[in-house]
């Protein structure tokens, strides 16, 4: 059985206590397999057999994912899908190859269900304009597959009909049986809550942002935004999800802006001044991120995220580092 299948075997199993084992060995297999990784640890003259623990981990910086196919070997396998992040030129975008675009799907919902339950006990309906005119979206990807999975009969994306949007919400709701999730980029969420107001099918949702103003809006910290969707959406928390291009994998917050990692992912700080300070455990800092799914890419990347970290593992996102790209995924404070 090669590495690969091996490995696939046991990520839908990873626990707490088997993560860091499974971590090092993927590191090892990329540290040789996958090239952009591979001469990046060359050019830090740092040994893979050295590494013996998760913080020992020399991360990549993201920005690879614009100027380098970032695979694992084999090198000759074709990508199912490609994954592009937000952004106005081709040459400004990061690029995911996804080997298995099954994997991707699987992965994010078994991690959704293991937060919220059963896709079959939702109703998806979204607002992403942004990503469905870009395409490309590996948000949307996911949004339509849970769609498609939870067996809803409502389509799931309304690209600015906002009156369309508002007669599904009210039929969607009629279903005692289903929950209704609407998830949304932050600035179609507020235009949204701007053209209605607190009407009633706007009422007694589970609203997910996704972050992003796109420059369509002012940026706004988390409090003010969510305090904002509030005054339309009531009083339930917002919830919201923190993930990437560059990720498979997904962390969610359920409406006290903390977001929790599920067990294919795991977040590191660092010193914002030193990228090889990572620690087990920093009360703030720069985010890197381990995601067991990224088998076939780098699962050890390095962002410009800030981050606030509690000590039951819990995350905050405070936003980015200076002169670093805005991006479409959470980014509030």
């Amino acid at each position: 059985m090669s590495f690969r299948a091996a490995y696939l075997q046991a990520l839908p199993a990873v626990l707490a206590a088997t993560f860091e084992p499974l971590a090092l060995q993927l590191f090892r297999h990329q540290a040789v397999h996958c090239p952009p990784y591979r001469q990046w640890l060359a050019a830090l003259s740092r040994r893979p057999e050295a590494v013996q623990r998760l913080e020992d981990i020399p991360f990549l910086p993201i920005e690879f994912f614009k100027t380098h196919e970032v695979r694992t070997a084999p090198a000759d396998w074709a990508p199912q899908e490609l994954f592009l992040s937000s952004g106005t030129t081709l040459q400004q975008r990061s690029r995911h190859l996804v080997r298995d675009s099954q994997l991707y799907r699987q992965n994010a919902a078994r991690i959704f269900e293991s937060l919220y339950g059963p896709l079959t006990g939702y109703t998806f309906l979204a607002l992403l304009p942004s990503y469905l005119e870009q395409g490309h979206s590996s948000l949307v990807a996911m949004v339509d597959y849970f769609a498609r999975e939870s067996g809803q009969t409502q389509p799931a994306f309304f690209l600015r009909d906002h009156a369309a949007l508002l007669q599904a919400l009210a039929a969607a709701k009629q279903d005692a049986s289903r929950r209704v999730l609407l998830i949304g980029v932050s600035y179609a969420l507020l235009d949204l809550a701007s053209d209605y107001g607190p009407v009633p099918e706007l009422q007694n949702l589970t609203v997910l942002e996704t972050g992003g103003m796109k420059g369509r809006r002012r940026e706004m910290i988390r409090e003010e935004l969510h305090a904002e969707l509030q005054q339309a959406f009531g009083p339930a928390g917002i919830h919201s999800e923190y993930g990437m291009t560059e990720l498979l994998s997904q962390a969610y917050s359920r409406g006290d802006g903390r977001f929790h990692c599920p067990a294919p992912l795991r977040v590191l700080l660092r010193d914002p001044a030193d990228p090889f300070s990572v620690a087990a455990y920093r009360p703030d800092g720069a985010i890197n991120v381990v995601d067991l799914a990224n088998v076939d890419s780098c699962a050890f990347l390095e962002t410009k995220d800030l981050a606030r970290m509690h000590p039951d593992g819990s995350f905050e996102v405070l936003g980015r580092m200076d002169n670093s790209d805005v991006r479409g995924c959470n980014q509030l404070a």
